[in-house]
């Protein structure tokens, strides 16, 4: 019977030391969890026969969907600063790419389906918990506009996986824009294979930055184009007050999407020293280092082009500085006009700045709610009347009420009237995130007790982020003191 899934794959027809052919290992009870209905419609697929056994088994790895070319990519990285020459898909499949009803192409990749050449002695498997997180969050993400791979299914294994203790197994399917990352880029350069390097970056300009191609020097194009749309992601994030939390190299990817939801976590009180991971000892991907660091990141992918910017081994690295010094301007821009437009400022000032930064220090000093205290300016927006719920959060409310003064005075000279500049300021600060305290308990939950209800609540709350949902009013709230959860984990 032919498998309805509309395969039209590229990357399987690199030549073949660009991944390694393999199926999914089967799993001994595979169970459907939760299927994505409305993800599967925009990908063209039929949820229905995604639902049905044969779906669930291809959805799990028992079976290989027909026009599917199940590989496992190759990729290197700098994992915490230091250089791996070899990673690669450990515990991960793609099983081929499909052109959704948007005309853009997409990767559908399994998760958790068991071993492949570059699992490093691992099992290749992925419990429970961490496919609950990544579905969750990028979810979240999606709702909130932020780019993402997205979560297709969660499928049950029937089996268990061993870490500190055995866990039910899962399967994700993940659909990304590509999993092409910098980490793909550097495996070739570290082999001197320039060769290869040419033939990816040619697959990527086609792919996710054909604008390039016309350009004067097109690969100095494409690493233009990743600069940009690193820059836009990781303003983003801060903005939401998301860490991602393993910004290794063989975690971010080209095509200018999050990928890879290990460790991660969205911040409560504001803080820029925020560590959720724990793997990262030293604060490196901190949420106030991500911008640096990603900044650090393309620079290890422009050292991976250099040989194909020019032959001139001075021309092409003035080529790489040139475009990498247009990080920080992009990036400021992207990050000050988000900070502007939750403010509820739509024209720009000099002090403009100065008055986000006090904002965010006092929050700092105050240890104030960050996704709260900006909803809240949504509501004070609309007069002084309405402060309270931003006031609240501080620990001394008086050091609000000096910044709110500043910030009306400067409200004073916009045009926009009270009520539309609430409209556009709720437009952009969320009232729902996915706190980890209930990421935490929707896991235990279905750990614990195969109880799946409180994740799909969780994720019907955080469909609609921006929304007054007064029914579910208890999901805006941060963690009480022994609902804290500091530490996150990778889930290898």
């Amino acid at each position: 019977m032919a498998i309805p899934l509309p395969f039209d794959n590229t990357y399987a027809r690199l030549p073949d030391r660009f991944h390694a052919r393999l199926a999914p290992t089967p799993v001994a009870q595979p169970r459907l969890l939760r299927l994505n209905r409305p993800l599967a419609e925009a990908l063209g697929l039929d949820a229905d026969w995604l639902a049905s056994p044969a779906g669930v088994a291809a959805l799990a790895g028992n079976a290989v969907p027909q026009g599917a070319e199940p590989i496992a990519a190759a990729y290197a990285g700098h994992q915490f600063g230091n250089f791996t020459p070899q990673l690669g898909d450990g515990r991960a499949i793609l099983l081929g790419e499909v052109v959704g009803r948007d005309g853009a192409r997409r990767d559908i990749q399994l998760k958790g389906s068991g071993p492949t050449p570059f699992s490093r002695r691992g099992d290749g498997r992925a419990a429970l918990g961490p496919v609950l997180r990544e579905y969750i969050v990028s979810e979240a993400m999606a709702a909130l506009g932020i780019p993402t791979t997205r979560s297709l299914a969660a499928v049950a294994t029937g089996e268990p996986v061993y870490r500190e203790t055995p866990l039910p197994g899962a399967v994700l399917t993940r659909v990304a824009a590509s999993h092409i990352r910098v980490g793909t880029f550097q495996y070739f350069a570290a082999r001197r294979d320039v060769e290869a390097v040419r033939l990816l970056a040619d697959h990527v300009i086609a792919r996710h930055y054909p604008a390039a191609a016309d350009a004067p020097q097109p690969y100095v194009a494409l690493l233009e184009g990743v600069i940009e749309r690193q820059a836009d992601l990781v303003a983003r994030w801060l903005l939401v007050g998301f860490i991602h939390g393993v910004m290794n190299t063989d975690n971010m990817s080209v095509a200018g999407e999050t990928i890879d939801y290990g460790p991660c976590a969205f911040m409560d009180a504001y803080d820029p020293a925020t560590v959720y991971s724990a793997i990262d000892e030293t604060g490196r991907y901190a949420y106030g280092n991500q911008p640096h660091i990603a900044l650090w990141n393309l620079t290890r992918l422009a050292e991976a082009l250099l040989p194909l910017f020019s032959g001139d081994e001075e021309r092409a690295v003035e080529a790489a500085q040139t475009a990498l010094g247009a990080y920080a301007g992009r990036f400021e821009a992207s990050f000050n006009g988000g900070l502007r437009r939750k403010l509820g400022l739509s024209t720009e000032q000099p002090e403009d700045l100065v008055l986000a930064r006090d904002l965010l220090n006092a929050m700092a000093a105050n240890q104030a709610d960050f996704t709260l205290t900006f909803r809240g300016l949504s509501e004070a927006a609309a007069g002084t009347g309405a402060d309270e719920p931003a006031r609240s959060l501080f620990v001394d409310p008086t050091a609000f009420d000096a910044w709110a003064q500043r910030w009306r005075a400067r409200l004073g000279e916009e045009d926009t009237g009270p009520e539309k500049r609430r409209e556009a300021m709720r437009a952009v600060n969320p009232a729902f995130i996915p706190r980890n305290h209930r990421i935490e308990a929707v896991i235990r939950a279905a750990t614990d007790r195969d109880d799946l209800g409180p994740f799909d609540e969780l994720n019907a709350v955080l469909e609609k982020p921006f929304d007054d949902q007064p029914r579910y009013e208890a999901y805006t709230l941060p963690p009480e003191p022994d609902e804290r959860v500091l530490r996150t984990f990778c889930g290898t």
